[in-house]
Formats: C-alpha cells, structure tokens, sequence
C-alpha cells in the first residue's frame, strides 16, 4: 500500500468499529475524569493527616484505576495494529483481559528498545562535548524509535515477546517495508495526529459535552495510528 492509502484507509476505520470505539471513548472519559479527580485528591492531602489522609488514598487507587483503564485503550491498539498487519477491516473483539497483557507486554518492549539508547547517550556525553553528542544521541534515538515501531508490530503479529526482541528480523523488517517509506509514512502520521489533537483541543473546551469529544477524540486517534502502523508492516 502506498501511503495515501495507508492513511485514507486508517481516518475511515474507526467509522468502521463504532461499538468498539464508543466503548474505549467512554473508558477513556471514564479515566480522565477519575484521573483528574485522583490527582486533586492527591493534592490537596499533602502534609495533612484525617480526612485528607482519606482523600490520599482515594485518590492513590482512582489514580490506578485510571491506568487500568488506559491501560485497556493501548492494548486494544495492539490488536487494532494485527488486523491492520492482516489487512482486515472488522474490529478486534473486546477482551479486557487480553488487552491488559498486551499493555503489558507494550510496556516491556518500550523500556528494553528505550534504556538502551539512553544508556548509549549519556556514555556519549561523557566522551564527546556540544553539538556531537547531541547530534549522535539524535541519531541512536531515532534508530531506536524505527526499532521499537518494527517491534510493536512483530508483538501484534507473532503475538510474541521474542519475535519482538528478535533484532535481526526487526531489521529485515525495516529493510522490506524501505526506511524511506517508513519514516515518509511516520511524518505523515505524526502531522495528521498532531492537526487532530489541535482540533480536539479547540472542539474539548466546550461546556458539557468537551469531556466526551476529548475521550472520544483522543480513542479516534488510537485507533487510527494503530490502523495505519499495521497497515505499514503489512509490506513486511
């Protein structure tokens, strides 16, 4: 697929799953507004004892229970990007279980493919001073990010951790779909999400109904970056 294919294909596939997109925007209200509430809780309560004590720890268990349910929203994308792998147009089923290993393995995959060009970088800085270093460390970073892309989608697919962690394959993978196509396509999804999230933000500010656009738009955007990221290692 090129990549206005790609990209068309990923703007209509929410409208394709609106059960699936309605459940995870109402989780992601859900998580926002317990989130936010959590977070005043939190606040408020520091250095008291008591009452406030009380509203600590409420806040401290809203506080995991909205990344739980975020947690839900990412690994339901990890499924989004398989099918998109597989070119399917229906929604993956909803199964809160299995959407909470997937974030989990996410998670793993994110820290091993992320600690090692920090590592890398503050050994740089140590050798080298001014622009080099922070030349090189742009260099490894997005290196690293190409990596982890190739990663997620390895995990999508195999439904494995080692297929993930497998480097010479994640290469390959890069090299099938073409660096050139790959970072093309990452650019056009980054400006797209980022014109959405400037719309999202103007439409959130609207009385009543902002919090629903903000769960709602904020979902839109998962679904579309994992539709397009799976469309993308589909050329693999």
């Amino acid at each position: 697929m090129n990549i206005g294919e790609i990209i068309s294909d990923a703007l209509s596939y929410p409208f394709q799953n609106m059960k699936a997109l309605l459940i995870y925007a109402i989780i992601g209200v859900i998580g926002g507004i317990i989130g936010g509430a959590s977070l005043v809780g939190i606040v408020a309560s520091i250095g008291t004892t008591g009452v406030k004590g009380m509203l600590a720890a409420a806040g401290t268990v809203g506080f995991i229970v909205m990344i739980i349910l975020f947690l839900l929203i990412e690994g339901y994308g990890l499924d989004i990007i398989k099918y998109g792998i597989e070119k399917r147009s229906d929604g993956p089923s909803v199964d809160f279980g299995r959407q909470i290993v997937n974030a989990l393995k996410l998670i793993v995959v994110g820290i091993i493919y992320y600690i090692i060009p920090v590592i890398l970088m503050y050994l740089l800085s140590l050798i080298f001073q001014g622009w080099l270093t922070a030349t090189l460390s742009i260099l490894i970073f997005i290196i690293f990010a190409l990596a982890n892309f190739m990663a997620k989608c390895r995990l999508a697919h195999y439904d494995s951790l080692g297929e993930a962690f497998a480097i010479s394959e994640v290469i390959g993978d890069i090299s099938r779909v073409g660096l050139g196509k790959l970072i093309a396509t990452v650019i056009v999804i980054v400006i797209m999400i980022i014109i959405m999230c400037i719309l999202i933000g103007f439409l959130s500010v609207i009385p009543i109904i902002g919090n629903i656009i903000l769960g709602l738009g904020s979902v839109y955007i998962a679904f579309f970056y994992n539709r397009a990221v799976g469309l993308l290692y589909s050329d693999a």
